[in-house]
């Protein structure tokens, strides 16, 4: 009995293992923390309210709810189910795809590691699972549920989007930039509400920049991201071309491809520099994080040869692991220190 018990439990960790593997858990860690950063500025913001709002009409009695513990595990969860849900998709729609190309084929799904109707109940569980989290955001903000499905949907259309479009890695760096949005708004929501009900109301717009400052964010996010799965896709540019995969190094060449990233890359900067104006606690830590970022983003192209997956992986996991870590232990320095 406990020889037999023993062996299921570990089939049991073994399908654990091949369940993360199929969706590269390790992966959260791109978008994660720029949920994370984005919900702490919404939880700073919070507390600053009633003094950024003093002189606005109908803001002056209006105290945002502060930290609750529910909405950090609302976050979490819901960024996990979602990227899960995703990337399982992703895994379904793309299974004859990965089957061809010599890169993929050892991939749980055609490898049979795990069988279609298994990835299907995880993609259902999980999609399900990101829903019924944006509950925890109830009473106060009904918006993480009422956008819950639209965001879902857009997420998984990137694993459509490759078959139709060659800019699929646009698509990818918006899928990415909602997670500070959507973190913004679940910690935000009231606010947000709040600030409509007075425009709808007096006609007056009365939101301050700092209201924007996830968006500005988001816009790194999207440039970033985009510019890294660009790199990323190079290792399958000559199959892409064959098998009629849609992708900028596919379609234009790798040399190009890597051009286009690289002003992606450039243009990253831009938008974190003007979060120093957006949001008043990012200052001069903030200014320097994001020369570090500047030159993390150098480092990466300077390390990448499409040719040689071990230094593409290192560029694509290592470095931009390190970018958005750095990026959320500074901006939770500088409003701890403001």
């Amino acid at each position: 009995m406990v020889i037999r018990l023993r062996i299921q439990g570990e089939k049991l960790v073994s399908k654990i293992r091949s369940f993360l593997e199929l969706i590269r858990f390790s992966h959260t860690i791109f978008a994660l923390p720029f949920a994370c950063l984005a919900a702490t500025m919404a939880w700073y913001a919070n507390t600053q309210t009633q003094l950024w709002y003093a002189e606005a009409e109908g803001m002056a009695e209006f105290v945002p709810q502060g930290f609750r513990w529910m909405d950090g595990a609302g976050i979490l969860l819901c960024m996990v189910f979602a990227r899960s849900a995703a990337m399982a998709f992703n895994r379904l729609v793309d299974r004859k795809i990965d089957a061809e190309n010599p890169r993929t084929a050892a991939r749980h799904i055609p490898a049979g590691i795990l069988s279609v109707p298994q990835v299907v109940s995880f993609t259902v569980l999980c999609a399900l699972g990101f829903i019924a989290s944006t509950a925890l955001f109830l009473p106060a903000n009904p918006l993480p549920l009422l956008f819950s499905l639209p965001v879902l949907l857009f997420l998984m259309g990137y694993s459509l989007a490759k078959r139709f479009t060659n800019y699929v890695h646009f698509w990818l760096g918006t899928a990415l930039m909602l997670a500070p949005i959507a973190a913004w708004t679940a910690i935000r929501g009231e606010t947000i509400l709040k600030l409509l009900q007075i425009w709808r109301e007096t006609g007056a717009f009365c939101a301050l920049p700092a209201e924007f400052s996830a968006l500005v964010l988001a816009l790194a996010v999207c440039l970033w991201s985009a510019g890294f799965d660009i790199i990323y896709a190079t290792m399958d540019a000559d199959f892409d071309r064959r098998s009629g995969v849609h992708s900028i190094p596919g379609y234009f060449g790798i040399p190009n491809a890597l051009r286009i990233a690289a002003f992606c890359h450039i243009l990253v900067p831009l938008p974190l520099l003007a979060l120093a104006f957006f949001f008043p606690p990012f200052q001069t830590l903030w200014l320097c994080g994001t020369g570090l970022i500047s030159v993390l983003l150098l480092y990466e192209h300077w390390i990448v040869d499409p040719k040689d997956p071990i230094r593409v992986n290192a560029a694509f996991f290592n470095v931009n692991s390190l970018i958005s870590v750095t990026l959320l232990a500074v901006g939770i320095l500088e409003m701890l220190w403001s």
